[in-house]
């Protein structure tokens, strides 16, 4: 009768032909979505029929799909019946394998393990980091990418397959070896501690399921040993459940408190989220790390306990992605991951920086920003992600250190070493030695290379600029001087990038020896943020101050 009402008195106030053009534009939508429809079908009907050449009819259809999908968000992504496992294990974590980090390696023009997971097949099996996959049930993997490798070493929980490999040494060994699949969950709390001064330190890598029940039973062990105060680290965190991030906040404030809330098209896709659970501790001092690539749930977390003032937020601005997923069931076991809300914090802040509207990437943040108040009445910003209430810039690496990271001289010196040192110093002891430092450059230098200096890209756009402008030539002895002095040198850049190329080695080397837990520990020695989160902490009257108006 409302509705009826509401028209009644449009017809009477307006025009009846401006009415009868409203009254249909639900109908339009209808028709033109019917239309199009009918176009899409028809034009496949006539390829089927009439092209030349038989065509997969899959591929076309979900090229179609996928270019449809191309128009929205990046997050909107349909997933056939043959790529389910991949949804799965990006929803919780899981996937059946054999729990190894691959890569490939171009001299042997094969995939190599560089590092496989403890307690997984792999590793009990025999498989050590450096090992070149030479074979997976008799099928040779030589020029194989690294993701049709993988696709053959995942299959169901229980399945068996041979891999054969080849371990280089004084005399190289073909090792063949007899893997069980298992189910492998990637860690989403991989590391805490208590720290010397009391600090308790928990790093979350992933929102997957139950991981708010892993950082409970972590945040319950460090109390019982004693922390006074906590550093919950969300850097490099992409984000996951919204659920289990409701959870985690909910460890901190009080039950009923309401962490974020959704706004969509439809009823069921604009919902409040509030805690569940009795909090752990409402009182300890709490600081969050976050950087430009903690996002979406990381951002529920962190935006919820900046508004709820409840720690202090430290690190960079985060990603910026405020927009909700649910997974819609289609026909033929083939599923849709669909956009479907927004998600907002407590105080009414979103935090999603690009607008995709109309299949374009606009970057929010260029607008004037909004400013919001969070329960104290502090100032937070609405420009895309959560501003830190400690900004920290992000250290800036040279192109040195990026491509020594993924170098094959820098995998196969550690392959060697591990080879000829059988043990270790433990990661709290080990340091590298001048000596070591030296074999590693030389082998370095012995090698073929080479890596893009950014100083040598700007000269070249110089030298080009100026022989368009024509002052080039008379500047022709000055370029050379640059050109030489700004070349290749190997001795020069390990001297100079010393400290950072020794941290390199190290995190490699205790990759090698001690696995994911080595590799955090060493990296947590030249944490720069780590150790400003623990000096706020122990400065309780600079802490408190960065939680008042």
């Amino acid at each position: 009768m409302k509705h009826f009402r509401k028209h009644l008195i449009w017809i009477l106030a307006l025009p009846v032909a401006c009415v009868a053009l409203m009254g249909f534009k639900g109908d339009d939508r209808n028709f033109l979505m019917s239309k199009h429809l009918d176009i899409f079908h028809a034009v496949f009907r006539e390829l089927d029929m009439m092209y030349v050449d038989t065509f997969d009819v899959a591929e076309v259809v979900n090229g179609g799909i996928h270019s449809m999908l191309s128009k929205l968000d990046p997050y909107t992504v349909y997933y056939p019946e043959e790529e389910d496992e991949d949804l799965q294990m990006m929803m919780t974590g899981k996937y059946a394998g054999v729990g190894a980090i691959i890569r490939y390696h171009k001299r042997h023009d094969r995939v190599v393990i560089v590092e496989p997971y403890e307690g997984m097949p792999a590793l009990s099996a025999g498989l050590r980091a450096g090992d070149v996959l030479l074979s997976i049930d008799g099928d040779d993997l030589k020029g194989l990418p690294v993701d049709k490798v993988s696709e053959k070493l995942r299959g169901e929980s229980g399945t068996t397959l041979v891999v054969k490999a080849l371990r280089e040494g004084v005399a190289d060994s073909i090792l063949e070896l007899k893997l069980t699949r298992a189910n492998i969950a990637l860690p989403a709390v991989p590391y805490y501690s208590l720290l010397a001064d009391g600090t308790g330190y928990i790093i979350l890598d992933s929102f997957t399921e139950n991981c708010a029940r892993d950082v409970r039973l972590a945040l319950i062990d460090l109390k019982n040993q004693g922390a006074q105060r906590l550093v919950l680290d969300l850097r490099g965190n992409g984000g996951g459940s919204l659920s289990e991030a409701v959870d985690i906040v909910g460890l901190f404030v009080p039950k009923g408190t309401m962490v974020v809330y959704t706004k969509g098209k439809v009823a069921q896709s604009s919902q409040s989220f509030k805690t569940r659970r009795e909090p752990l501790d409402l009182t300890m001092p709490l600081v969050v790390l976050v950087d430009g690539q903690s996002a979406s749930a990381s951002e529920i977390v962190a935006g919820a306990i900046q508004d709820l003032d409840r720690g202090v937020i430290m690190g960079q601005r985060t990603f910026g992605k405020g927009l909700v997923q649910s997974v819609r069931e289609l026909p033929y076991n083939s599923s849709l991951k669909l956009t479907t809300s927004k998600y907002y914090t407590p105080s009414g802040r979103c935090v999603q920086k690009i607008d995709y509207f109309g299949g374009k990437s606009a970057d929010t943040t260029a607008t004037a920003k909004k400013i919001f108040y969070t329960r104290v009445g502090r100032e937070v910003e609405e420009a895309g992600g959560i501003a830190p209430d400690v900004a920290i810039e992000a250290e800036r690496l040279p192109n040195l250190l990026y491509y020594l990271a993924s170098s094959e001289e820098l995998f196969d010196f550690a392959t060697e070493y591990v080879r000829l040192h059988p043990t270790i110093a433990p990661v709290d002891e080990f340091v590298v030695s001048d000596s070591l430092y030296e074999a590693f450059k030389a082998a370095v230098k012995a090698s073929d290379f080479t890596y893009d200096r950014g100083s040598e890209k700007a000269l070249k756009a110089l030298e080009e600029m100026a022989e368009f402008e024509g002052y080039k030539e008379n500047a022709s002895e000055e370029f050379a001087a640059l050109r030489k002095k700004l070349s290749h040198d190997i001795e020069h850049d390990f001297v100079y990038f010393d400290q950072k190329i020794r941290e390199l080695l190290a995190d490699e080397l205790m990759v090698r020896y001690y696995y994911q837990r080595g590799g955090i520990v060493q990296a947590m020695k030249s944490d720069s943020v780590l150790v400003r989160a623990r000096q706020l902490l122990a400065d309780k009257a600079g802490y408190d101050a960065k939680l008042k108006p």
